[in-house]
């Protein structure tokens, strides 16, 4: 930060107050704006022309009396969240770029990941808390206790967590990965892009490695992990075939593996991940994956009846003996039904998730049908 950007400047006006940039951020802190440990404001939003937002609980919400961001006001921020180099890079009128950095607000110790850009109107940027505390899995809100611990006992196989971009993907899998960190005597290594919990050994050792700053790729550092004699792997995404190999090899030679996927549901992570592959390579690849896999856990943060926050619901897909005999066949059509009716495997769908939060009046009838998967679900809501 450029000694002539001061954080507690007044700068942006807000109904008849001048607020400073440390006032908005003070948002992401304020008690009014959390549900126990964890904040219901996600992300700010700052682009020309336009107030000051916040993304809270999911819906993009102007600060009440603020006005549009002039340019001055925008490039004055800038200069307290890049460096000098950044700055320059962002604000180059030939050939602007975008820039991906973190900044930490170093008063309350909260870092934030930070990507600013262009469009049509002028610069803008996002940030996004990073939370300094882990959740633990009970603050995440599994669906039950059994889910979690047959996966933190788990000594191989692959876990994946999927979801769109803020259903809380990172958040699920470090507080699963932190109550190893916490119980069992392991070897932790994470590859993150870019690390947004940070793990203090515990009982177990744990190295977090950084996408483009100690690793080139996930699937460079992955392949680095597997030379470093680590129990347990948290890789951040799978993007592309060589890590998803890498993350099947590494799961099926006694590894536990984590990592995300982009995907709607359950059934979808399977057919992803075999349709990054060749086609003559599916029949292998489903046979490598009805062995390697072991959870898939497919969620989404949905608006609680109360209005206060938002509560996880949650799929799970357990490869049982079952789903491993449809796994092997690519036979995802028939994966639903199979996990609809073994929910004493531990197995559950989202449909029979949202079902129950619903009748436990935890969320509104209109909310389970917004977030359903399948359109069977509103019939049974009737």
């Amino acid at each position: 930060m450029a000694d002539q950007y001061d954080l507690n400047q007044p700068i942006y006006q807000v109904g008849e107050s001048t607020l400073s940039f440390s006032d908005m951020l003070g948002y992401f802190i304020n008690p009014e704006y959390k549900r126990g440990n964890l904040s219901r404001i996600s992300d700010m939003h700052v682009k020309t022309g336009r107030p000051v937002s916040f993304r809270i609980d999911d819906d993009l919400t102007p600060i009440p009396g603020g006005i549009g961001v002039t340019d001055e006001v925008l490039r004055y921020m800038l200069g307290i969240l890049l460096n000098e180099k950044h700055l320059r890079i962002v604000t180059d009128e030939d050939d602007p770029q975008d820039v991906d950095t973190a900044f930490e607000w170093k008063e309350h110790q909260v870092n934030f990941r930070l990507n600013v850009f262009r469009d049509r109107d002028g610069l803008a940027f996002v940030m996004r808390v990073l939370a300094s505390n882990i959740p633990t899995i009970q603050e995440v809100g599994l669906p039950s206790d059994k889910i979690w611990q047959d996966i933190t006992a788990l000594k191989r196989g692959l876990v994946l967590v999927t979801g769109v971009t803020g259903s809380g993907k990172s958040t699920t899998i470090s507080a699963l990965v932190n109550h190893i960190n916490l119980y069992r005597k392991t070897r932790i290594i994470t590859l993150e892009d870019p690390v947004e919990f940070l793990f203090k050994s515990e009982t177990s050792m744990v190295s977090q490695r950084q996408v483009g700053q100690d690793v080139s790729s996930f699937s460079g550092g992955l392949r680095s992990a597997l030379r470093e004699n680590p129990d347990v792997i948290f890789v951040g995404e799978i993007r592309d075939t060589e890590t998803a190999s890498l993350a099947l090899s590494a799961a099926e030679t006694g590894h536990l593996v984590f990592s995300t996927l982009h995907t709607r549901d359950a059934k979808g992570a399977l057919s992803r991940i075999v349709d990054m592959f060749p086609a003559e390579q599916t029949k292998s690849l489903c046979l490598q994956l009805s062995f390697s896999l072991s959870f898939v856990l497919s969620q989404k943060l949905v608006p609680r009846a109360d209005g206060n926050g938002r509560i996880l619901a949650m799929e799970v897909l357990k490869n049982v003996p079952a789903l491993g005999n449809l796994i092997r066949t690519g036979n995802w059509q028939q994966v639903y039904s199979t996990m609809e009716t073994q929910s004493k495997e531990g197995m559950m769908t989202m449909e029979q998730h949202l079902l129950h939060l619903y009748q436990h009046g935890v969320i509104t009838k209109e909310s389970a049908i917004t977030y359903t998967n399948e359109a069977s679900l509103i019939e049974r809501l009737q």
